[in-house]
Order: C-alpha cells, then structure tokens, then sequence
C-alpha cells in the first residue's frame, strides 16, 4: 500500500467516526462530542472517558485508545483488523464506546 493509499482510506475511516458519533448524537442520548485535530479524533463522552483514534502513517495503521486498552489496525482485504486479534475496527469502536458510555451504540464503516 502506498502512502496516498493509506491516506485516502484512513480519511475515509475518520470521516465515517465522525459521522456515526453526529448521527448517534442524533439517534439516542449518547451526548459524544468529537473533535477533530488533523489525524486524530478525540471522543469525550458525558462521564469524561475518552477513546482516542490517530493515525500511524508511518506504520500506515490506525490506533485506538480505550478504556480497555490500545489497539492498532491495518486495512487488510478491505477492512480495517487489528493487529493482535484480528477484530473489525468498527465493531471493536462500538464495543468500546457502548461500554464507555453505558448506552448500545453501534459504528458503522
């Protein structure tokens, strides 16, 4: 993978974050507010735990950190997998942020 095609699917990965937490706030009361600092974006939920995804372009990964711990991922066969475990990030996101905000919230690419 190049570095603009890493680029291009994180972007989309982001944008897609950014999204679900708008349309979450919408759909329930989720309250998240997300900001948003070039390849980072910082979820702050209403009790004040945060999860944290950024960007590794030199890895071309993309982190996240969690209440339940940090784990990275590479777009393998058009999904983005952890390293570790081979978890779906975006399943992995809802897990974490459900159980971080106590409500079932679901992430979608």
């Amino acid at each position: 993978m190049t570095d603009l095609e890493f680029m291009d699917l994180a972007e989309r990965l982001l944008r897609a974050v950014e999204a679900g937490c708008d349309a979450l706030n919408d759909e329930t009361d989720a309250d998240i507010d997300n900001q948003r600092t070039g390849g980072m974006v910082t979820l702050t939920f209403p009790n004040r735990s945060q999860i944290v995804i950024n960007l590794q372009r030199p890895l071309h990964e993309v982190w996240m950190a969690a209440k339940s711990g940090g784990y990275h991922y590479r777009h393998v066969e058009g999904t983005w997998r952890d390293t570790k475990g081979g978890d779906e990030f975006f399943a992995a996101l809802s897990r974490a942020a459900s159980e971080q905000s106590g409500l079932d919230l679901q992430f979608h690419p």
